[in-house]
């Protein structure tokens, strides 16, 4: 993405990062923070789908610090039916992407910060991304792929975290093609 559309898919001023990316090792308590977040959004919402994504959801990745988080709902754009009831959670709404699958991320601060995503059942990224963290927790090859891939990019400098995650593309597409998703 380039900073005018960083820009524009931020609610507010996109924070400037202007440093490497800090990757952890896998930690094995991260699936259970998955599930005590994943339980106070249950009881919140109710009936909605909730998925651990992104590297902390793939024992042996290292990855940044941070749990990814999917929720599945109708209509991401509809904001007043999920939004308000996360906000008690102390979610707060920073990205908003109407051309991309009505995409919405609320962040939540703490010890270990979450990026909760948002999109609508059925569209491809919801596959992609389910895809793409089941293929690695079972295939050792392409999970150690992507982790030497993060760690070389990783001890580079990035305007925006957004940066680090766009030079990933090329490995992760190939991933995806393999897994055939």
């Amino acid at each position: 993405m380039s900073d005018e559309e960083i820009a524009k898919a931020h609610v507010t001023t996109p924070p400037v990062h202007n440093d490497r990316i800090h990757l952890a090792d896998y930690d094995p308590a991260w699936p259970a923070r998955f599930e005590r977040l994943a339980g106070d959004i249950l009881a919140t919402l109710g009936e909605v789908r909730l998925e651990h994504v992104g590297s902390t959801s793939v024992p042996g990745l290292p990855a940044k610090p941070i749990l990814d988080m999917l929720l599945i709902v109708e209509d991401p754009a509809d904001e007043a039916a999920y939004v308000p009831a996360l906000e008690s959670l102390g979610y707060v709404l920073t990205i908003r992407e109407p051309e991309w699958y009505e995409h919405r991320v609320l962040k939540l601060t703490g010890e270990m910060p979450v990026n909760l995503h948002v999109l609508p059942e059925g569209c491809l990224e919801v596959r992609r991304m389910l895809g793409f963290r089941d293929w690695l927790r079972t295939h050792d090859e392409d999970r150690d792929l992507y982790a030497d891939t993060k760690r070389d990019l990783a001890g580079r400098t990035w305007k925006y975290v957004q940066n680090y995650a766009d030079a990933k593309t090329r490995v992760v597409e190939s991933i995806l093609t393999r897994a055939g998703v």
